[in-house]
């Protein structure tokens, strides 16, 4: 009996070392692909079992009691992440198994680039494929209590910049993400302002900023732009902006403005009304929001464009009238 039970115990243990050798085999062969790189999505509360499918559904050609063995051997069945994967030809069943415990998540982004509306952030929002749409039929006043915002009108309260999140993310967490950000730079600068300026609150040189994002052609002039419309403020000046006019007219702009656009009285005609407009017109970037809290010392009042992106500034009606003729009317002086 005994010296049957030897090679028997020789014949196992061969079995078993040359399963075990099979099995590490395969957990470093490359598995095949559909596609590569190829994109799946891991839902939320799967079970091992159930992420195999999402795997095997999602065109990764894995035997589905082969991989779940292999998570419960290496401890990894209950460490799965939720997300959206990307993976290339390549890789091996461990790699997988590590790429879905570490949380290794694909990645996109958004950009919310300075000078644009609260309309056209949506709309970028709206057309980008790795988003989850939640804010989709939702009117604005709704989307700012989603992500906490107690303020009633949503221009300028997000901050420009670019947002990477992953896929699948809910807009409405990019929103909150850009909020939030906006909040903390404006304090941020708010608290670094020089003093004596004609703002009653944070929210008055955020407006402030967000026309001068909309006015500046070049970095270099965002300065100056913002210290005439400090001084206009500080004398009682309208501030006679064409972009809160447009602002003003809203999707109805066709991209000219005419003399009855500048007469026709409106919340946002600052050729009409004194002071400030109601809200912002634009999502304002950092370099604007720093220019109208530390705008630099001049008497300018006036400025107009002169047709290569620079501003001409000017102290006084008649300087002003002068430079308009030359570079808007391209008369000589």
């Amino acid at each position: 009996m005994k010296r049957l039970f030897f090679p028997l115990f020789l014949i196992l243990l061969t079995a078993l070392l040359g399963l075990a050798g099979m099995a590490t085999w395969w957990a470093h062969t490359p598995l095949r692909l559909k596609e590569t790189p190829l994109d799946f999505t891991i839902e939320p509360g799967s079970g091992m079992r159930q992420v195999v499918r999402q795997l095997v559904s999602s065109g990764i050609d894995v035997p589905p009691l082969m991989l779940v063995t292999l998570a419960r051997i290496t401890r990894q069945a209950n460490d799965i992440k939720a997300g959206s994967y990307r993976v290339t030809q390549g890789v091996a069943p461990l790699d997988l198994l590590d790429k879905l415990t570490r949380g290794d998540v694909s990645q996109s982004d958004v950009a919310l680039i300075e000078g644009w509306t609260f309309r056209q952030f949506r709309a970028a929002l709206d057309r980008h494929p790795d988003l989850e749409h939640d804010s989709a039929g939702l009117a604005d006043e709704e989307i700012l209590k989603h992500i906490g915002a107690a303020a009633r009108h949503p221009e300028g309260l997000f901050f420009p910049d670019t947002y990477l999140f992953a896929k699948r993310s809910s807009d409405l967490d990019v929103l909150r993400r850009a909020y939030r950000q906006q909040q903390k730079i404006i304090l941020r600068e708010w608290d670094a302002r020089v003093e004596g300026l004609p703002y009653a609150s944070v929210y008055e040189a955020l407006i402030m900023a967000s026309i001068v994002e909309k006015e500046t052609g070049r970095a270099e002039d965002r300065p100056l732009v913002a210290s005439v419309f400090v001084n206009r403020l500080r004398q009682g000046m309208r501030l006679q902006t064409d972009p809160t006019v447009i602002y003003g007219i809203g999707e109805a702009f066709d991209g000219d403005i005419r003399k009855r656009d500048l007469q026709a009285d409106t919340p946002y005609n600052t050729y009409t009304r004194s002071g400030l407009p109601p809200t912002p017109i634009s999502m304002p970037g950092v370099a604007s929001l720093r220019a109208v809290l530390n705008p630099p010392s001049s008497d300018y009042l006036y400025f107009v464009a002169r047709g290569d992106g620079s501003s001409a500034f000017s102290r006084t009606l008649e300087e002003h009238n002068r430079a308009v003729a030359r570079y808007i009317r391209k008369r000589t002086p």
